[in-house]
C-alpha cells in the first residue's frame, strides 16, 4: 500500500498545482516515506519550492519528553529554512509563519485518539488557513488504532488542545478524514484537499489499522509501537492520575502501576466487575522502577496491557473501558486511594486533568461512585458512540 506522501512523490500530476507555490511542511519524525527517507528530504528532492517547516508537539526533531515541554523556533541546518514550533509560544501558526508560504503540507502520523495533540494542531492549521487564505493539503496515514469507536463525546465548554471539538475519545478516522469534518462542523472556507492512501484496509488482520509491511516510527517520544497505540485511548488517562503510565520505562503507555497496588489483586477486581470489557485483550502483572516521571526509582506493581499476540480480537477490545475499569478496581479495593492528579494539563489550569482528557467529568464521576456499576458507564457512553459512527461516515474515505 501507499501513504499520501509516496503517492504525492510517485505522481507529477498530483503534484502538479503545486508548481510555483511555496510549500510549507508540518512533520514529525515519523513523516517519512516508504524506504524512510523524512518527507522534507523527499520533497525537497522532487523539486518543490519547499520555505517553511512547522513541527506539532514534541517538536519536528520528536524530542522532548512530556506535556507542556516547548519546542523553539529554528532555522533548518541543512536547507536553511524557517521552522516554525506550533508547541512554543503559540500553538496557532500566527501571521508571520503563514507568510511564508502558499500551501501547507500535513504529513503526520496519528494515532487515532482526540487528545492526541495533532488533531488539535490540524483544526487549528485550519482555521488559520481558512483566515489568511493560504491552502491545505493532507498526505493521508493510517490510523493505527483502525475504525472502533468508543469513550464519552466531548462537552459544550470543555474543548481544550486535547479536545478539539465533540468527538469520543477513539473517534476512528484519519487524519484526512477529520479534517474534513472539521471543515464542515466548524463552518471553514478553506482550500482543502486530501491526498489520500491506496490499499488501506484497516478491518484486515494482522495490523487492523496499520499495514505489517510498513516501518513503525515513533511520532512522539512515547509511541514506541502500534500495541501503544491501540491502548493509547484508555492508557492516555493515566497522566490524569497518580499511577504510574510507564514514562521512564521502555513501555511506556501499555502499563499502569504503582508502588501502593497489587496489580494481582486489581486484575482480579476488574474480572469481577465488568469481565464483558476485558474481551479480546490481555492483561499481565508486572513489576518496574521508573527511571524518570511518577514513582522515579521505586518498584511498581503493574498491569500491561497486551493489545497483540493470540489473545487479541480487534472488534471487541475497548481500551477507555479496559483502563476505566481499572480506576475503578482500585477504587473498589481502596476507596480513599488518592487516584486523581491536581496539577496543569495541557495550559488548563481551572480543572482537574483526567476531566480535561475526557472532555467532561462523567468518567472521573463514575470511577467515585462507590455504587456505580458497569452498565452505568455503557448507558452514558453507548449513546455517543453511536452517535459518532453516524456523524463521521460521510467523510470517510476508505
Amino acid at each position: 500500500m501507499n501513504f499520501g506522501i509516496d503517492r504525492l512523490l510517485a505522481d507529477p500530476e498530483l503534484r502538479k498545482p503545486l508548481d510555483g507555490k511555496r510549500i510549507a511542511l508540518l512533520a514529525h519524525p515519523a513523516s517519512v516515506t516508504a524506504d524512510l527517507t523524512h518527507s522534507l528530504d523527499a520533497l525537497v528532492a522532487s523539486g518543490l519550492n519547499v520555505s517553511a517547516v512547522f513541527g506539532p508537539q514534541h517538536g519536528v526533531r520528536g524530542d522532548l519528553q512530556d506535556n507542556m515541554m516547548e519546542s523553539p523556533d529554528y532555522t533548518d541546518p541543512t536547507y536553511g529554512m524557517p521552522v516554525f514550533s506550533l508547541y512554543g509560544e503559540v500553538r496557532r501558526p500566527t501571521g508571520q509563519s503563514m507568510g511564508t508560504f502558499d500551501v501547507m503540507l500535513v504529513d503526520l502520523q496519528d494515532v487515532g485518539c482526540r487528545i492526541y495533540t495533532f488533531v488539535t494542531t490540524l483544526l487549528y492549521v485550519l482555521e488559520a488557513a481558512a483566515e489568511h487564505g493560504k491552502a491545505v493539503w493532507v498526505l493521508d496515514r493510517p490510523n493505527p488504532a483502525g475504525r472502533p469507536v468508543e469513550g464519552l463525546t466531548l462537552l459544550p465548554g470543555w474543548e481544550s488542545f486535547v479536545g478539539a471539538g465533540p468527538m469520543p475519545m477513539r473517534h476512528g478516522m484519519t487524519l484526512g478524514e477529520m479534517g474534513k469534518w472539521f471543515i464542515d462542523h466548524f463552518k471553514l472556507d478553506v482550500d482543502y484537499r486530501v491526498i489520500a492512501m491506496d490499499g488501506w484496509q484497516p478491518e484486515d488482520a494482522p495490523g487492523f489499522g496499520w499495514p505489517p509491511e510498513r516501518v513503525w516510527i515513533n511520532p512522539s517520544p512515547n509511541a514506541a509501537n502500534v500495541n501503544m497505540a491501540r491502548a493509547y485511548a484508555g492508557t492516555v488517562m493515566l497522566e490524569g492520575t497518580t499511577l504510574s503510565e510507564g514514562r521512564g520505562t521502555t513501555r511506556p503507555l501499555e502499563l499502569f502501576g504503582a508502588p501502593d497496588i497489587d496489580a494481582k489483586a486489581v486484575i482480579a477486581e476488574m474480572r469481577r466487575l465488568a469481565p464483558e470489557w476485558l474481551e479480546g485483550v490481555t492483561l499481565r502483572e508486572i513489576w518496574f522502577q521508573p527511571t524518570f516521571h511518577k514513582h522515579v526509582g521505586q518498584l511498581c506493581s503493574g498491569v500491561f496491557v497486551h493489545a497483540e499476540g493470540a489473545g487479541y480480537y480487534h472488534a471487541a477490545f475497548q481500551p477507555w473501558r479496559v483502563q476505566a475499569l481499572g480506576f475503578k478496581a482500585i477504587r473498589s479495593l481502596a476507596s480513599e486511594y488518592d487516584l486523581w492528579r491536581d496539577f496543569p494539563y495541557e495550559y488548563v489550569f481551572d480543572k482537574l486533568a483526567i476531566d480535561v482528557i475526557n472532555g467532561g467529568p462523567g468518567l472521573r464521576e463514575w470511577v467515585d461512585d462507590a455504587g456505580a456499576v458497569a452498565g452505568d458507564l455503557d448507558a452514558l457512553t453507548v449513546p455517543d458512540e453511536s452517535a459518532w459512527l453516524e456523524t463521521r461516515r460521510p467523510y470517510l474515505l476508505y
